[in-house]
């Protein structure tokens, strides 16, 4: 099984790449994600969802875990309210290398700083594109970065 370090690396080189095939072979049949509140469970829902998600950019910062369990944080940017934001990316995979569970949860609230949805106190998951997750295909000539050491 590969390691964590090159499975991450993997994962969002594919996240930008023009070939979404690419990305989605990354994913288990019955993967479950869950963004802002839904849950799409299985690789035909995280396909239609990710047909809604605005194009990003990310810059990867830190990868930690097993080739089963690993996280990594990654800034987030793009065209979106707020953007920049920095997420924890949580990946679970089977032993058959595929992702079964895909998690992102912001790492840092901002207060004070105006949000998308006119609150004076938002946190980084305000700061999100509405409905959608950041992690989409950005422009074909930009890839993810390798973690800053």
């Amino acid at each position: 099984m590969q390691d964590a370090q090159e499975f991450v690396r993997e994962y969002f080189a594919a996240a930008v790449a023009s070939d979404r095939g690419r990305y989605f072979t990354l994913f288990d049949d019955d993967v479950v994600v869950p963004d802002d509140g839904r849950s799409h469970q299985g690789l035909a829902a995280v396909r239609r969802w990710r047909t809604e998600v605005p194009p990003v950019r990310y810059d990867l910062h830190d990868i930690t875990g097993t080739p089963t369990a690993c996280t990594a944080l990654a800034e987030v940017s793009g065209d979106f309210p707020g953007s920049p934001v920095t997420l924890r990316f949580t990946f679970e995979r089977n032993t058959q290398r595929s992702i079964s569970s895909d998690r992102e949860t912001p790492t840092n609230p901002i207060v004070g700083e105006p949000s998308s949805h006119g609150s004076s106190n938002s946190t980084a998951a305000d700061r999100r594109p509405s409905g959608r997750d950041p992690r989409s295909v950005a422009q074909p000539d930009k890839t993810a970065r390798a973690p800053s050491q």
